[in-house]
């Protein structure tokens, strides 16, 4: 059997955790079938069972187009480039939407049955205007053309199988609850400290750790306006890049100006770090905050869970299935808008909930410990990618001609 993936991230452009579960799951169905890897860059790696070729997204004929349909333009350029070579596979299989419509054009020009991994789902995601301007509605198109006409669906939670019921014309057979997964081999705590010494993180004092990109959906805005009220001798460590937007990078810029006029113990790290880094970062953090407004899942839970961290998160999504509340984190209730874009109700309440959480953890290093190691123990029982592959290749299965 062979499968081929479309993805805008593979190493080295991983940006978030869509990046992260392809990487992962191509290397391990690799080990269980022929996995063709057709990607956003210039990658060319060819091993015995995992081909991986990068295809060209910058492209000069859109070089006079408006900023913000740039972006939608220049994908479409990209999918279509990725179907110009023939396809030889069993299944092919789309992660996100800036990948989706080279599926469509793969099963409406190939025959090749249709996989769609929904790692988040754009009625759920309003503020992507903001960086895509009027493309949000092409991109909301393709994501439910593709998810509609798909001859199977894969959701990250359960949560999320039921967002996918509830905003797409799909049958209810069709969508299967696979969780994402992580490397237990390779997430695990480290004693090395380098990176700590080279961002100047204390390491005799406790920190908080947050880890993600600069967007709405991931709260971080939020975060920075709890830090206030957080234990003052606790350390900021917040590893933050890739901004969806010029202008949530300065908003983000100017709130963390803002708290380190008074505060000199926040660190914040401007780049995508490696994993050797951000291992080392999880590995030696008191707690690590999740304060995201829309997860489907939440790998990054499982990377510090895996790290040995307890977990302070918001309760929504595909979180409220991966961290249990009092036994390997805190889950942080947040009244939300009713309606997308589903930010807090009362934002500085739910800053202050978050500080509490932090602050609770800090101050108990009993109960910490405790945290780290049910959760630790909690990824090895459900979260592992070994049997996270053999249920995708079960599905393929039932899908071969």
């Amino acid at each position: 059997m062979k499968a081929l993936f479309f993805t805008r991230e593979f190493p080295p452009y991983v940006y978030g955790g869509a990046g992260v579960h392809v990487e992962y799951l191509a290397d391990e169905l690799s080990k269980l079938m022929k996995v063709d890897v057709r990607s956003f860059g210039d990658q060319d790696e060819n091993q015995p069972n995992l081909n991986v070729k990068g295809f060209p997204y910058e492209n000069a004929l859109f070089n006079d187009s408006d900023s913000k349909l740039k972006a939608v333009f220049q994908t479409l350029s990209t999918n279509l480039q990725m179907n110009a070579e023939a396809i030889d596979a069993d299944v092919v299989h789309c992660h996100t939407w800036y990948a989706h419509f080279a599926g469509i054009v793969a099963k409406l020009c190939y025959g090749v049955p249709l996989v769609i991994t929904t790692h988040s789902l754009e009625p759920l995601r309003p503020w992507k205007r903001e960086q895509l301007g009027n493309g949000y509605d092409a991109s909301s198109w393709i994501e439910k053309t593709a998810i509609e006409m798909a001859d199977a669906l894969i959701a990250v939670s359960e949560e999320t199988k039921e967002d996918v019921l509830k905003h797409f014309n799909v049958d209810e057979e069709k969508v299967k609850v696979i969780y994402n997964g992580i490397n237990l081999q390779e997430y695990v705590t480290t004693s090395e400290t380098d990176t700590l010494d080279e961002y100047k993180i204390d390491k005799t004092k406790p920190y908080l750790l947050f880890v993600g990109r600069i967007t709405r959906q991931k709260g971080i805005i939020h975060l920075v306006n709890a830090i206030k009220y957080i234990n003052p001798e606790t350390q900021i460590v917040l590893c933050a890049g890739a901004p969806d937007t010029k202008e949530i990078g300065e908003e983000m810029e100017s709130a963390v100006n803002e708290v380190q006029k008074t505060r000199k113990n926040v660190i914040w790290i401007d780049k995508m770090v490696t994993k050797k880094e951000i291992i080392q970062l999880y590995s030696h953090a008191a707690v690590f905050c999740c304060p995201s407004i829309y997860e489907p899942f939440g790998i990054i839970n499982i990377e510090a869970m895996a790290c040995d961290t307890a977990v302070v998160a918001s309760a929504v999504g595909g979180i409220k299935e991966v961290v249990v509340h009092n036994e390997t984190g805190l889950l942080i209730p947040v009244e939300q808008q009713t309606s997308a874009p589903f930010e807090p109700v009362n934002p500085d309440k739910f800053a202050k909930d978050l500080a509490e959480g932090v602050n609770t953890l800090i101050q108990n290093p009993e109960l910490r410990e405790s945290m780290a190691k049910k959760g630790r123990e909690r990824v090895e029982q459900y979260f592992d990618w070994i049997a996270i592959a053999k249920q995708v290749e079960a599905l393929y299965k039932t899908l071969k001609k």
